[in-house]
């Protein structure tokens, strides 16, 4: 079974839009060594939450790790890991960062906890939730 991840980009630089449009990227630009511990954790298959940041604070859409982790080619730090994400589907209603914190189910997630983290786990039933949040009503 996949492990979720959830991951965070300014649309502004590149957007869930972008990556339907590219079909795949490379995901880099991450330097928190927690955020960096995450990342390397990630394998292909598993499923990631696309989260815009700044003026929207929502989620999305879901993308899957297509390609493991690996050293960024662009960089000469080798602790510097990158994966390459396809886009899966854009959520039919993006699940927004105020109604996260307003669930009390989500009290222990990264999202709430660690508003500056980059990458984080997702476990099944935050995934569940999410996505139940984000059903047509």
């Amino acid at each position: 079974m996949p492990n979720h991840w959830l991951v965070k980009t300014e649309p502004s630089t590149y957007s869930f839009s972008a990556l339907e449009r590219d079909r795949s990227t490379v995901w880099d630009g991450v330097t928190n060594s927690l955020a960096l511990k995450h990342l390397r954790a990630m394998a292909s298959g598993d499923e990631v939450l696309v989260y815009h940041t700044g003026e929207e604070k929502r989620v999305v859409g879901i993308a899957a790790v297509v390609k493991r982790p690996y050293p960024d080619p662009k960089q000469e730090d080798p602790k510097l890991t990158v994966v390459d994400l396809a886009p899966v589907r854009r959520l039919p209603q993006p699940v927004t960062l105020a109604a996260i914190k307003a669930d009390p189910r989500f009290k222990d997630f990264a999202l709430v906890r660690m508003a500056r983290l980059s990458v984080m786990p997702v476990t099944d039933a935050q995934w569940s939730w999410i996505l139940e949040m984000a059903a047509p009503q």
